[in-house]
């Protein structure tokens, strides 16, 4: 594939006939050019930061907004989204509620491996519930984080060998807290503990470190969504579209319809990023 240099990912604002569309090649995220008879892909791996259904439905989720914008909830993303890219763009949505780096390893990336796809961009969002596996006990805590780091290296090193083109991006999201870095988890409901705040961030740092090592990007949804816990309101509350659109949080650790515009931005923001 030829390079070419690129000064903007996507071009916002310009409209394109799909007779247009299906003559020009386009530019990938990597600046490569694709030929046009070649769809543009995306996959969306992990948990439920990544999934639609605490945001209200199909399309409603971070990696489905990243996908194909709402422009009736979200005008100002409009024309800001992969389909943007190419209008026959594939999604998979390969996240799944409660996932873990285990089911990562062992169900997710073999069904991709097994698929035959080969994607443009991928976003994974993991390491969140492997540590509430191990919620209020701060030594094997301490050890899940280290296994996070390394499991996500390993499947960050199977994804390059997956992707369209080596420099095809790869981003990886950071794990919010929905107390705001008060570590106040009684005023959800959830038993006390003290190091909560610290191994939130040592996990994070992991996460880091292995997208990193691994040439992947990083999504800063927990620097984004600060401020969107318990300093804007109940983050246990149930309504994944509430009034209070500063409220990012819906079941305590559920991003809702608002919490998924903002996981949405984090990944794009990771894209435009290089």
């Amino acid at each position: 594939m030829q390079r070419v240099r690129r000064r903007t990912l996507l071009l916002v604002g310009t409209t394109t006939s799909a007779a247009a569309c299906a003559s020009t090649p386009r530019e990938r995220f990597d600046g490569t050019s694709a030929e046009p008879d070649d769809p543009y892909t995306y996959v969306a791996l992990g948990d439920s930061i990544s999934i639609d259904q605490y945001a209200g439905g199909p399309g409603r989720g971070g990696s489905s907004l990243l996908a194909r914008n709402l422009d009736d909830d979200f005008p100002q993303w409009r024309g800001r989204d992969l389909s943007a890219q190419d209008r026959r763009l594939r999604y998979h949505l390969l996240a799944v509620d409660g996932g873990t780096t285990r089911a990562l390893l062992e169900s997710q990336l073999p069904r991709l491996e097994s698929s035959g796809v080969r994607p443009d961009v991928v976003t994974l969002t993991i390491g969140g519930n492997d540590l509430l596996g191990a919620y209020g006990d701060t030594g094997s805590a301490r050890q899940i984080v280290r296994s996070v780091r390394v499991r996500v290296g390993q499947a960050l090193g199977r994804l390059k060998r997956l992707m369209r083109t080596p420099d095809d991006p790869v981003v990886v999201g950071t794990v919010y807290d929905p107390s705001d870095g008060s570590g106040e988890a009684h005023r959800v409901g959830l038993p006390p503990w003290l190091d909560v705040v610290d191994i939130l961030a040592d996990l994070n740092a992991g996460l880091r470190a292995a997208a990193e090592d691994n040439g992947a990007r990083i999504a800063e949804i927990h620097e984004r969504f600060l401020g969107h816990g318990l300093r804007a309101g109940n983050p246990a509350q149930s309504n994944p579209r509430p009034d209070n659109r500063k409220l990012w949080y819906c079941r305590i650790i559920e991003p809702n319809a608002w919490g998924a515009d903002a996981v949405r931005a984090s990944f794009w923001h990771a894209l435009q990023s290089r």
